[in-house]
């Protein structure tokens, strides 16, 4: 165990459990991550948060690995420097089954990703038929496969690779209108013909829990659909320790965006009611 007086924080066997409210920074390529924001926050509201979307480069799924990889470590330099997160939430899919092994050998705080909740579909499927919903880059991603072959052998495994979906939920939480035909259309292959039917759905990139509503009263039989915010949540608990009495409240929760041009006055509304009445811009172009 070693001990920052300073800071107030002891880090212990890789956790770090704090004596002070935490700075923690929850990250995505866009607005997906405010699922998973939502949790964390319901898992230590003393904490100091900050949301960071790295809308500059959406949708992470149109760059090549070594892109994604030098770009989201390049982001992450600035954060890091710009706000001392005592632990960062890797809020992507996309970017956890790619980038987390450069990010954690770069820094010495911890971070947390966001993987397709393979295992537990598999534990609760009855059907032995399950579906993972995700971008196409979290479909093709060794990883991925790794999961399927490591938990789910002994399962039929749908994946479907959406190239629209996280777009969609985006146009909503921006008050745009989106038709529910587009959305049936990108679920649809999750629910093959024939026996034995899907049972659960892995929603494989955190954009979709903001379409869950839609999900449910489309899809064309009632399945599980498996979010993986409340897990990620407990492992943040894990690393850091659980809330410290007195402190909730005690700062305001800040967006940074890192090109900010799609924050429209609907979408300042939705980012108030998840918690996040702060919002600047933290210009940082996407060299192509």
């Amino acid at each position: 165990m070693s001990v920052d007086l300073l800071a107030g924080t002891v880090y212990e066997a890789g956790a770090v459990l704090t004596m002070r409210a935490p700075t923690i920074l929850v990250f995505d390529s866009g607005l997906g991550g405010l699922t998973v924001f939502r949790e964390v926050v319901r898992a230590r509201p003393d904490a100091r948060y900050v949301y960071a979307a790295d809308d500059a480069a959406f949708p992470y799924g149109r760059l090549d690995e070594a892109a994604l990889v030098a770009r989201v470590c390049s982001v992450m330099d600035r954060l890091v420097a710009l706000h001392r997160p005592d632990i960062v939430v890797i809020a992507c899919n996309t970017a956890s089954t790619l980038v987390l092994p450069a990010l954690r050998a770069r820094f010495p705080i911890p971070f947390v990703g966001t993987v397709p909740a393979i295992k537990p579909a598999a534990e609760q499927s009855r059907t032995r038929h399950v579906a993972v919903l995700a971008t196409p880059g979290t479909v093709k991603r060794d990883y991925t496969q790794e999961l399927i072959r490591s938990f789910a052998g002994d399962c039929r495994v749908t994946l479907v690779g959406s190239t629209r979906l996280a777009g969609l939920a985006e146009a909503c939480l921006r008050g745009e209108p989106v038709a529910d035909a587009d959305i049936a259309a990108e679920i649809a292959p999750c629910f093959p013909e024939g026996e034995p039917r899907t049972d659960v759905v892995v929603l494989g990139c955190t954009h979709y829990p903001l379409l869950l509503d839609a999900f449910r009263r489309l899809a064309p039989w009632p399945v599980a659909w498996l979010d993986p915010a409340p897990a990620i949540a407990r492992r943040v608990v894990q690393l850091i320790g659980g809330p410290l009495l007195g402190h909730e409240g005690d700062e305001e929760a800040q967006a940074v965006f890192t090109g900010g041009h799609g924050v429209t006055p609907p979408l300042a509304r939705a980012l108030a009611d998840f918690g996040l009445p702060c919002v600047h811009a933290e210009p940082m172009p996407l060299a192509m």
